[in-house]
């Protein structure tokens, strides 16, 4: 990929770049060869880790994996480390061996550090110096998108837990440091014209709290929401299908505004202008999505 010679950051998008085929985005520790085609086979996309899953030991025979076992491109992203180390340089060196195009930066701080993958990058915002900085990042040319992760965040401010405890109010939701960097990672990625991703939810056997925060996400316009485990993926594609009425709605305000022209007009008494017509392209477009994956329109009760 050839990057623009001008500033690292500014108005300008790639063409064509990739955006998720579908909501759910499946972490897989790329020293686990075995389980890579598994991996794809349960989600919309598989992200092969070279960071946090694989350990320090380990990740020479994950690049080399990584190589020698290769998945369709168009459905997989490579979370690289932080830049600057000698793990990023070795996997971007591993990844000049590959077919992949997309990576996804761990602890992404600077735009210059985005721009300087030479890839469509997911910038991961997960330390301070990051969500200070999100809106610059998200505005590197070849930054496609973002995504936000908790724990990281919380252990660069000295802290011991993103989720507020079971003697807690308000047990298991996130804390308000957490809840701020991922409403400025939605708004930095919409300002920029960028998708977002939410953030793992680790306690995997909590599905009602997974379908909460899923429900939220979808309700924010987030593209996608990444899971660490093959149980967290029914839930997350059955969250950002949208239900039988809300695609008839959709259509109905995509039919009437090309009915009046693109102007302002009423559905049962709701007005329809753009940003309602805009949600409506969202709902249809979730819907589109989830036909690849075999997933039903919620039926009401």
């Amino acid at each position: 990929m050839t990057l623009p010679a001008n500033s690292p950051t500014g108005t300008q998008n790639l063409g064509n770049s990739w955006v998720p085929p579908g909501p759910a985005m499946l972490f897989c520790p790329a020293d686990r060869p075995e389980r890579y085609q598994k991996a794809l086979e349960r989600a919309d996309v598989v992200i092969l880790d070279l960071e946090d899953a694989v350990s320090p030991d380990n990740r020479v025979s994950a690049r080399e994996s990584l190589i020698a076992n290769p998945l369709d491109p168009d459905r997989t992203v490579v979370r690289i480390n932080p830049a600057g180390t000698g793990d990023y340089r070795r996997d971007l060196a591993a990844l000049a061996e590959t077919n992949y195009r997309v990576v996804m930066q761990a602890k992404s701080e600077t735009p210059e550090s985005v721009v300087e993958t030479g890839l469509q990058t997911i910038a991961l915002i997960e330390t301070p110096a990051g969500a200070m900085r999100v809106n610059e990042i998200a505005g590197a040319v070849n930054c496609i998108g973002l995504m936000w992760g908790a724990e990281d965040l919380v252990a660069g401010l000295g802290g011991k837990s993103s989720r507020f405890g079971a003697d807690e109010p308000g047990a298991g939701t996130y804390r308000d440091v957490a809840r701020y960097t991922r409403a400025a990672v939605r708004l930095a990625a919409a300002a920029n014209a960028k998708f977002a991703i939410d953030a793992v939810h680790l306690d995997f056997g909590d599905t009602e709290g997974l379908q909460a925060e899923v429900a939220d996400a979808v309700a924010l316009g987030y593209a996608a929401t990444a899971c660490i485990h093959p149980s967290q993926v029914s839930t997350i594609r059955a969250g950002y299908m949208p239900s039988e009425s809300e695609v008839t709605w959709a259509r109905r305000v995509i039919e009437g505004s090309s009915e009046f022209g693109g102007g302002v007009f009423s559905i049962d008494g709701q007005m329809i202008d753009g940003p309602v017509f805009r949600q409506a392209e969202a709902v249809l477009s979730r819907a589109a999505s989830a036909e690849s994956t075999d997933i039903q329109p919620t039926k009401e009760e």
